[in-house]
């Protein structure tokens, strides 16, 4: 068994670690782009390997760390949320929803490919995310908690995750939401997965408390929320090159963001608050959890 601890090690350097982690567990998941059909597999590997900051399963892992939980049981539910996280991307940029041509500094899916292309793509990898985490647990004969996190997993995909904050956030288009509102909408579409990423380790910890697992769902919301308020920051302050998508996009589109209603200086603040909320959820745990204290930190302080 291997341990997560890294003595001394930074956090930006443990994060790096961590995504290299996820990167070499996502290439035995990935088909091969020579495979049948191979544009199809192309376009799933495109989406999948080109870069991004794979915070997600550095959560999976940095929330194994916290609970001292071997890695070798964690490859599984990192390569799923962020396979999840991939296909979303994809109909995110699609031109009937944000209709975006940039991603990570290169082409989106649709315009590498094709539209149609890009749809099967998004589905396929939708799909692959649920296999991967149920053979995962199989072939550690761990089956047994395969239907907690699958319903976990969908929940955050579908009408009351991901799926549903998309919603929300298309028909806001050219309205005002109050801040329980986008806060709702975010919660949803960019949160829901930040939360599952979180708790699936804590399906199988059997030692976690129900206190320490209530303390790391209050967590994953505020970091969830974090992430979304420095993103509409770094969409007003930010640059196109740093950003690897569109500066101002969100505004251009006159979508309601922390920034529309609070101001620059408010987002900050309210970024500050949430940031610090996150911190204080994290007061159940000990040095294990540093990680994922860095993590928030991390979050709010990046530049892209």
């Amino acid at each position: 068994m291997t341990s997560l601890q890294d003595s001394g090690a930074g956090t930006l350097v443990q994060i790096q670690q961590l995504a290299e982690l996820a990167e070499q567990a996502l290439e035995r998941y990935l088909p091969a782009a020579a495979s049948a059909p191979t544009r199809l597999h192309e376009a799933m590997r495109y989406a999948v390997t080109g870069g991004g900051k794979r915070i997600r399963p550095v959560l999976v892992y940095a929330t194994g760390q916290a609970l001292e939980m071997p890695v070798e049981q964690l490859h599984g539910p990192a390569c799923a949320v962020e396979i999840i996280h991939a296909y979303s991307l994809i109909h995110d940029d699609l031109p009937a929803m944000d209709n975006d041509d940039l991603r990570r500094g290169r082409p989106t899916c649709h315009k590498a490919f094709d539209e149609a292309t890009a749809i099967l793509a998004g589905d396929a990898l939708q799909a692959l995310a649920f296999e991967v985490l149920i053979q995962d647990l199989a072939e550690q004969s761990r089956a047994r908690y395969g239907c907690e996190m699958v319903l976990m997993l969908a929940r955050a995909t579908g009408h009351l995750g991901m799926a549903g904050g998309q919603a929300i956030d298309l028909a806001a288009v050219n309205q005002k939401l109050g801040l329980e509102e986008l806060a709702n909408m975010h919660r949803l579409k960019t949160g829901a997965l930040i939360e599952a990423s979180v708790l699936l380790p804590t399906v199988f910890c059997e030692k976690i408390s129900d206190k320490q697992k209530h303390a790391l769902q209050k967590y994953a919301r505020q970091i969830g929320l974090a992430f979304q308020i420095q993103d509409d920051i770094l969409d007003v302050v930010g640059d196109t090159e740093t950003l690897g998508k569109p500066q101002g996009a969100d505004h251009a589109l006159n979508k309601p963001t922390y920034y529309s209603l609070l101001g620059l200086e408010g987002a900050r603040a309210k970024l500050r608050d949430v940031h610090k909320a996150a911190l204080d959820a994290l007061s159940e745990f000990d040095q294990p959890a540093d990680l994922l204290r860095g993590i928030a930190d991390y979050i709010v302080e990046r530049s892209h």
